[in-house]
């Protein structure tokens, strides 16, 4: 039975200008004309509008898409009728590399497929998760929004994957590698081919998209439900991104047959050379590691470092970056932090005290004085009510009574300003209530 079927199959319809048509090349035409009307009025008129209707998928990503599916489609006709008509034409022979039409057509076929994806991973998967983000962030404070930047770097990494891993797919499957450059490593020469280069890249890009999906979409929903302060986080990201990007670019150099004993055993070599000139900086990096790691300082800490205030913005694994309170960005060594005492304003606790001092005259009615620097401290906005402000009488001084009022703020970058307000307001009070604030004076005795 199978004998007969095969040789009704084999069987010749016709013949044209010398060119034999089978039964089964007619069967694989309409097979294949029938796929491509299917996929064209089944996908296209039915199912894609309905999803660009529930998904409200703007005009320009509409067009787009439609462009792509019906490109597709007549890729996989034109295809599906060469190779069932036994139409394929060899363009060339080179060197045991065949060229043939079919290739051509597989090849921008691959093409199109890869941009499908991307469309529906990048511009579908990776948006709702930015959409899902905003109304979180809009409804929770805690939450931040994402910026255009993060959209763009998920986007565009989504698209180098999916293309490299195009072309890689192309070079291996038409036996397109040829060797660029070779390179000689001890007795071993090395062929540095398209595939062996592009598959070193795609490692690359893979662990920058691991990266990307780990800390955003796995450890932000983390951060959120455990109320991981922002330093904390920031710490375990630079850590995640270190040890995949070290992982990556050894499975890269592995995947283009570079010797790693013979690399390691050179720097060890060149380091012993260099070790003395780059010792600073070799400081600088284990001190960064160890900053991480330590945290005693972390990002969105205040800090005073020989006198300069500011705002940790980034822990590098060289250099952090400080942000002064006139909004100047200074690059400070991590060895900085490490080897010299710094004041970190907001390690354990976000709110310090700080304190304004004055002076009045003697015989003034000093639990006014009080009364009134207590006013002051309860009227300004900046200063919390909890922990209370105290007033403190410091002592007797030579030409005045000294007082101190105390109190706690979180805003640390302007506290300078905080006080010149407290002292405008002290002066006037005082003015107010006839509570003279002297200036140095002596008692001067001539004798005879």
């Amino acid at each position: 039975m199978f004998d007969d079927l095969q040789e009704s199959l084999y069987h010749i319809l016709f013949t044209y200008e010398g060119y034999d048509f089978f039964v089964y090349q007619l069967v694989g035409v309409g097979m294949t004309i029938l796929l491509g009307l299917i996929l064209w009025f089944w996908v296209l008129k039915h199912r894609l509008p309905r999803y660009f209707k529930r998904n409200e998928i703007a005009e320009e990503g509409q067009y787009r898409i439609r462009q792509i599916l019906k490109q597709t489609i007549i890729l996989l006709l034109l295809l599906g009728l060469l190779l069932s008509l036994n139409w394929d034409i060899k363009l060339f022979d080179l060197n045991d590399f065949e060229l043939w039409i079919s290739n051509i057509f597989q090849a921008i076929l691959v093409f199109k497929l890869a941009q499908l994806f991307d469309w529906i991973i990048a511009r579908v998967l990776i948006n709702r998760y930015f959409d899902n983000r905003e109304a979180l962030a809009s409804k929770d404070a805690h939450i931040e929004a994402p910026t255009a930047a993060d959209k763009v770097t998920a986007n565009r990494t989504i698209q180098y994957v999916v293309y490299v891993l195009s072309i890689i797919f192309i070079l291996k499957r038409f036996g397109i590698d040829p060797i660029l450059f070779p390179i000689k490593q001890g007795e071993v020469e090395i062929d540095f081919t398209l595939s062996k280069i592009f598959t070193a890249v795609l490692i690359l890009l893979v662990a920058r998209l691991l990266i990307w999906v780990v800390t955003n979409l796995i450890l932000y929903v983390y951060y959120k439900r455990s109320n991981v302060d922002i330093g904390s986080q920031y710490a375990v990201n630079q850590l995640l991104k270190y040890v995949v990007y070290m992982a990556a670019v050894l499975m890269a150099l592995q995947a283009l047959q570079i010797n790693l004993t013979l690399i390691l055993g050179g720097a060890a070599a060149l380091l012993v050379g260099i070790g003395l000139g780059l010792q600073q900086t070799f400081n600088d990096l284990i001190s960064g590691i160890i900053l991480l790691f330590d945290r005693t300082v972390e990002v969105d800490d205040v800090v005073d470092i020989n006198g300069m205030i500011g705002t940790i913005k980034k822990i590098g694994i060289r250099a952090s970056l400080v942000e002064t309170r006139d909004n100047v960005s200074v690059v400070v060594p991590n060895s900085k932090f490490i080897s010299e005492n710094v004041v970190n304003w907001s390690h354990f606790d976000s709110k310090v005290r700080f304190s304004v001092s004055v002076g009045v005259a003697y015989g003034s009615d000093t639990q006014l004085v009080k009364q009134l620097l207590m006013d002051v401290s309860k009227e300004n906005m900046y200063i919390l009510n909890h922990p209370i402000p105290f007033v403190r009488f410091v002592g007797f001084g030579d030409s005045s009574l000294d007082f101190e009022v105390h109190f706690y703020t979180r805003n640390i970058l302007i506290i300078e300003d905080i006080k010149s307000d407290m002292r405008f307001e002290i002066d006037r009070l005082f003015r107010e209530h006839k509570i003279e604030i002297p200036f140095p004076q002596r008692d001067i005795w001539k004798r005879n």
